[in-house]
């Protein structure tokens, strides 16, 4: 899988993009539950207060507190009062919180806060809450009235109801210090046993009272606060949808890029693979292996970025937003939730392992099968053989459909299973921090954001899990494409190559040949010694399997000999490049192959700039005139694949014609005259020999009509030649040439034709 990953050097500077992105979405992505907590806890819940501590106190309200704190100094100093020529921050703080009404404000009639440290801001916080909460309790009358009962318990009822008739404040104010200390006493000692949250809420409660004697609009501060924080949240919320967007757009990129060099890589190295290579996987396998498991390949590097950067740091730094940011007493359900998507993900995971691996084998196979049937089709026809490719064909499908089907169930139980998981884990937090809430020792929002990073942290996980079921697919796709590309091809040309004698130009010499295939055991061709030269035909016949196409694979090098060698033009064909040796050759292969496109993108294969005088020239000579005169776009004429709307006939002569347009050294026809009838085969010889009067022309052939006249015929039996001469020569003395030729012809047709 990394020798594939190597490919992605290309595509470096995307790589880089993405993953800069994936962490500014993976920042704006955790920073979000943090601003859900603050709209609940701070926007709803505390009317759009942020700070513990008042801002802003009426003058009246601050001598006030003093009554209630021992710590006058320390709060008095971390706050100034305002006169007729406020600061620039005393003016920010007024018409924050007052605003229009500011106007209305009295010289020396407001407290601000000063631009204190936040180590100062924790000292006056903690001097101010008790005060403040006392100040609030004492806004309720009822609360007034049980004060008041307590200070005129023993007293006369004139002083009482003289005492109910006063402000508390100015009570307290009166009261000598030892009675108010023991007052103070008494309502701190409940203050004292709250929980930390539930005095930072009675304290946010507190300076509200504060906040409304001054004047301030709490709903406004309040709308305020939630727009804010809310615009804050959409920014952060948009900046990571854009990231989002471009990370897919980029990462399609990549990994299509990354699918096209692979595609590159595999086609560039099976187009020089010898036919040793193309056996070995199979047509069928390498066409899966460049369009299928490039597709895997494609497919996981789509959702490698995210997986490989994204989910760990949403999965951490989730982790660390639970323990920094929120009530960590429930990370225990963090961790249930984690071990449960394990179990699942694990369990489905060792069921459908083995699947996977099947999955491309069968695919293969399909391939295989579908090319074979369509292939064969008229054969299939003929021998009224459907019914048994059907079931041969069903038999195949229906693996594959049984396999696919399997790894879907499989996989489709996971999202249910998760999302299962992920219900009941929001419930349990529900539960649990439902009680915390109770308590007090939690907040909505902070639940709410809880929720969110387990969401987050769980998700990650499931992203890790389903990547972790992506990847062996993927890693065998992987390996199955470097077995095509580190595959070297057993045809090879020299560091050093040579190039051709002009002195010799056009000779073929086969000096001790011999050759098996690979994986065989015994040799197809032994000992074969012949020399084929410029100006000359040559022949090969034989019967069937002795080894006549095997000697035309061997000259353009498509295998190597095994023993032996071959000379072009006075040169070992190993020590010339392939290139070079190819382009003097003109070969037709027996099975004549012909391209989409036109008739004449067929006969121009060669040489796309070929003049059209030359591509005609070669049809005539080749005998395809008669037909491609009569088509309706003459030479413009399409060719669909493999030539499937021309005959056989037609096909052999657009064969030969594109030889011809390439005006090679070396022809060489495989059989090339097989589907021509005898007198197209007599003029096309004849209009060949024209053009071949110094060019080397070989020749194998079944018919005898068609090597007769050739300067010398190599008669090959079971891998060895048994004769050498013209046709009269081994008419009269080789045995093996005379029961081929008198299968054929009569002794009289056959002297008859020699004569001629």
């Amino acid at each position: 899988m990394i020798k594939v990953l190597k490919n992605l050097k290309k595509s470096f500077w995307s790589v880089v993009v993405i993953v800069i992105l994936l962490c500014v979405q993976a920042a704006a992505d955790l920073e979000l539950p943090d601003y859900t907590s603050k709209i609940v806890n701070t926007g709803i819940q505390s009317n759009g207060i942020e700070s513990s501590i008042p801002e802003i106190i009426l003058k009246e309200d601050m001598e006030n507190l003093m009554l209630f704190t021992n710590q006058k100094e320390e709060i008095i100093n971390q706050y100034c009062l305002v006169g007729d020529h406020p600061s620039k921050e005393e003016k920010k703080i007024i018409q924050k919180y007052i605003g229009k009404n500011s106007e209305n404000l009295k010289e020396n009639s407001v407290y601000v806060v000063k631009n204190i440290s936040e180590e100062e801001k924790e000292k006056l916080i903690k001097n101010i809450t008790t005060p403040l909460m006392i100040y609030s309790t004492l806004q309720s009358e009822e609360m007034v009235n049980q004060i008041k009962d307590k200070i005129t318990q023993n007293l006369p009822e004139e002083q009482k109801q003289y005492i109910f008739s006063q402000n508390l404040m100015d009570i307290m104010r009166d009261m000598p210090d030892t009675q108010r200390n023991q007052m103070l006493l008494e309502l701190v000692k409940p203050i004292n046993e709250m929980a930390d949250l539930i005095k930072e809420q009675a304290s946010t409660s507190s300076i509200k009272v504060i906040y409304n004697n001054a004047g301030v609009d709490i709903n406004r501060l309040q709308n305020n606060y939630i727009l804010f924080t809310g615009l804050q949240m959409l920014s952060v919320a948009l900046i990571s949808m854009i990231s989002a967007v471009i990370i897919m757009l980029l990462s399609s990129r990549v990994a299509a890029k990354l699918g096209k060099t692979l595609r590159n890589s595999v086609f560039k190295k099976v187009i020089g693979f010898s036919n040793k290579e193309l056996i070995k996987f199979s047509t069928a396998s390498l066409i899966t292996r460049s369009t299928n498991d490039v597709q895997q390949i494609q497919m996981l590097i789509a959702m490698l970025f995210r997986v490989v950067v994204y989910a760990p740091i949403i999965g951490v730094g989730g982790f660390i937003k639970v323990l920094t940011n929120t009530d960590n007493s429930m990370a225990w359900i963090i961790g249930i939730a984690i071990l449960a998507v394990l179990f699942i993900v694990g369990t489905l995971f060792t069921i459908s392992m083995p699947k996977f691996k099947r999955l491309q084998d069968l695919i293969d196979r399909l391939n295989l099968v579908s090319r074979e049937i369509l292939t064969g089709l008229p054969v299939i026809r003929a021998f009224n053989k459907e019914k048994k490719e059907e079931k041969r064909f069903d038999q195949v499908n229906l693996n594959l459909t049984k396999t696919n089907i399997f790894v879907n169930r499989a996989m489709s139980m996971m999202m249910p299973l998760l999302m299962f998981v992920m219900n009941s884990i929001t419930i349990l937090i529900v539960w649990v921090g439902a009680h915390n809430v109770d308590q007090g020792i939690m907040q909505v929002g902070n639940m709410m954001a809880f929720i969110q990073y387990t969401m987050q942290i769980v998700m990650s996980f499931l992203m890790i899990s389903m990547i972790s079921i992506m990847l062996p697919r993927a890693a065998i796709s992987a390996r199955r494409i470097n077995e095509v590309i580190e595959t070297e091809s057993s045809i090879k040309d020299q560091k050093e190559t040579k190039k051709f004698n002009p002195a010799k130009r056009g000779l073929v010499e086969f000096k001790n040949v011999s050759f098996h295939y690979p994986d065989a055991d015994t040799e197809i061709l032994s000992d074969i010694n012949f020399t084929a030269k410029p100006g000359q035909t040559t022949a090969i016949i034989g019967s069937t399997g002795s080894g006549k196409s095997t000697i035309v694979n061997l000259l353009p090098r498509f295998y190597d000999v095994t023993g032996g060698e071959i000379l072009v033009d006075g040169v070992n064909i190993k020590e010339v490049s392939q290139k070079d040796l190819r382009d003097i050759i003109g070969l037709v292969p027996q099975k004549g192959i012909l391209f989409s496109g036109t008739i004449e993108s067929n006969i121009k294969y060669s040489d796309e700039n070929m003049s059209d005088e030359n591509m005609i020239e070669a049809a005539k000579i080749a005998q395809a005139t008669e037909f491609i005169e009569t088509k309706e776009k003459k030479y413009q004429d399409p060719i669909s694949q493999g030539g499937g709307n021309v005959s056989g006939g037609q096909k052999q002569r657009l064969s030969i014609a594109r030889a011809i347009a390439k005006n090679p050294e070396i022809f060489v026809f495989d059989d090339s005259f097989s589907a021509l009838d005898f007198k197209t085969d007599s003029r096309l010889r004849e209009q060949l020999a024209k053009i071949t009067k110094n060019k080397t022309v070989i020749i194998v052939a079944q018919r005898i009509n068609t090597i007769i006249n050739a300067d010398q015929i190599i008669v090959l039996e079971e891998g060895k030649v048994v004769g050498i001469g013209t046709h009269e020569e081994l008419l009269n003395q080789n045995k093996t040439y005379r029961q081929i030729a008198f299968s054929q012809l009569s002794e009289e047709e056959l002297r008859k034709k020699g004569d001629n």
